[in-house]
């Protein structure tokens, strides 16, 4: 489906080599399950993914992405865009390498921006390229592999420019780039040494003004938070929540011991490819998407108990109630500052949330550094205006260095993508995986099983109950699911239930987490007369093919005193 009055590039990757950490990797079997490669592009709102190919030295990719050059912008979109309008757009492509191992984990291999553009001075408009990837973290220096990339403009150029030309465009680009940041970075300095003279204490609060990407390049933090909509993906703010909190947690990894943790802060394309990310991969999202949502959204830089550093979010509502949001598990917590010039009789609100300190706040517009006495959270008070309590960076400077103001060093937020999974397949396997595990497990011990389904069915009103109190926090229709319970279980039997939540859809793993749990082990081994054995899947989808998975083992046995 090509609109011929439209320009497209024509990206193909034919293949890769120099996978030197896959060198000796077996040929897998027919039929068996191997490592993965798989590449995620993004460009200018669209996305695409490839086919999963086999770890290899020289990996087999041969797939072909038709990116559209001006999708939704560049005013006159009925007009052929022409080669020196092309020159000016500085998007470059965003390619991730996913590899996924036999049981379904992710890693983020290397994360690359493509510069396109090259094509504009092609003969023909097709070139071919070679790129380097290099991997991520502690590994940004060394190289990954190279893959061979042929980029083609379809339909093709008239007039194609002279290389001059577009290398002059890339360096008055870097240049002008590189200056923005230069001078950024001179304003952090001078504001960082008038913070400093406030109070010499000053120097140990977590102020966070720059942080390393998967690249390692440090870029400004304002700049991983824009507002973020989800289109018809996700339909509240507290939706939103959930949604970030069913993406997995992960610190990056750190070879050696030491107990450092090695500071990632992922590109939102690295984070919601790999789907998994460190606290502050989600605390930018989870604000990106609140601003989406039309919220006054800062995320939080501080700790939490025993000092350990931290990110959260916190929304300032009009009446200025003040709300944290922890992206990790969707939880909303309202803060009250306890007032420490009162008598010391007085009632003081309990701080339910888990943070200790606070340090800074910011968004993609405002940075504000915690100049109050202390900078404990529970007597912090957030009146942003005052600036004696919170000093401002300037917007200014921060629009210099971030979207939509900054030039080609910030790369561009990709659009959500719907989930792939179907939710009823999904839980049918794994509750069909989990049936086939009792079983077995119960076999094991010498007990035999007898499922009962209709007692199965009855489950699937609490699971659902569990999911909308996580997103809404309301809970309802638990007297239905309650009665019933009390009407499957005659007289004289005994009835018991264990729920439990993952984020991950692998049975094997789930059932032996639940056996570590003493009362779900209980129901599963359960001895008695006339035991009836139920388990309950259900799977709920959201954007991103992420998932919150409930599941719900129960018994049911004739009680013998």
């Amino acid at each position: 489906n090509i609109d011929p009055t439209r320009r497209y590039l024509y990206l193909q990757v034919l293949g890769g080599k120099a996978f030197l950490e896959h060198l000796q990797e077996p040929e897998p079997l027919p039929g068996q399950s191997c490592s993965t490669f798989t590449l995620c592009l993004h460009f200018r709102n669209q996305r695409f993914r490839s086919k999963p190919v086999p770890c290899a030295c020289e990996p087999d990719f041969q797939d072909g992405f038709l990116l559209e050059i001006h999708k939704d912008s560049l005013g006159d979109g009925s007009k052929m865009v022409d080669a020196t309008t092309m020159l000016s757009i500085c998007d470059p492509v965003h390619m991730v390498l996913i590899k996924t191992d036999t049981c379904g984990e992710t890693t983020l291999v290397a994360s690359y921006f493509l510069e396109w553009r090259s094509v504009l001075a092609a003969e023909n408009g097709i070139t071919n390229v070679a790129v380097e990837l290099l991997g991520v973290g502690t590994e940004s220096k060394v190289s990954v592999g190279v893959l061979n990339i042929r980029l083609e403009m379809y339909p093709q150029l008239n007039k194609t420019l002279s290389s001059e030309i577009t290398n002059t465009q890339f360096t008055l680009e870097r240049q002008k780039t590189a200056e923005k940041e230069r001078l950024f970075l001179v304003y952090a300095k001078q504001w960082w040494r008038e913070y400093l003279q406030i109070r010499p204490t000053h120097n140990t609060r977590l102020v966070k003004i720059f942080a390393q990407d998967e690249n390692g390049v440090n870029r400004p933090v304002c700049s991983y938070v824009r507002p973020l909509r989800a289109g018809r993906l996700l339909d509240t703010p507290r939706q939103a929540a959930r949604f970030v909190s069913v993406l997995g947690h992960e610190s990056a990894a750190v070879i050696g011991g030491g107990g450092g943790k090695q500071e990632q802060w992922c590109t939102l394309l690295a984070f919601l490819c790999r789907s998994k990310g460190d606290c502050e991969d989600h605390a930018n999202l989870l604000c990106s998407l609140l601003l989406g949502f039309g919220l006054e959204a800062f995320v939080c830089v501080g700790t939490k108990a025993k000092g350990v550093p931290h990110t959260w979010v916190m929304t300032c509502g009009s009446d200025e109630t003040i709300t944290f949001w922890e992206s990790l598990t969707g939880h909303r917590y309202l803060h009250r500052p306890i007032n420490p010039d009162e008598p010391p009789l007085a009632e003081q609100p309990k701080p339910l949330y888990p943070y200790r300190t606070i340090g800074c706040i910011f968004n993609h517009q405002k940075f504000f550094g915690n100049c109050q006495p202390s900078d404990a959270v529970e007597v912090c008070v957030f009146d942003l205006h005052d600036e004696s309590k919170w000093k401002p960076m300037s917007g200014e400077a921060i629009k210099s260095v971030c979207p939509p103001g900054a030039t080609s060093s910030v790369p561009p937020f990709p659009p959500l993508c719907a989930s792939t999974i179907d939710a009823a397949v999904t839980s049918n396997e794994i509750e069909v995986q989990l049936r086939v595990l009792v079983s077995e497990h119960r076999k094991d011990l010498g007990l035999s099983t007898v499922w009962d389904d209709q007692l199965s069915y009855l489950l699937s009103p609490a699971l659902a109950a569990y999911e909308l109190e996580r997103t809404t926090g309301v809970s309802a229709g638990n007297e239905e699911f309650q009665d019933a319970v009390r009407r499957a279980v005659p007289d004289g039997h005994t009835f018991k239930g264990f729920p439990i939540h993952f984020v991950h859809r692998n049975a094997r793993r789930a059932f032996a987490t639940c056996l570590r749990s003493p009362f779900c082990e209980e129901i599963i081994c359960c001895r008695g007369d006339q035991v009836r054995l139920a388990v309950r899947v259900r799977v709920f989808t959201y954007p991103e093919s992420a998932c919150a998975v409930w599941i719900m083992f129960a018994c049911k046995y004739r009680s013998v005193l």
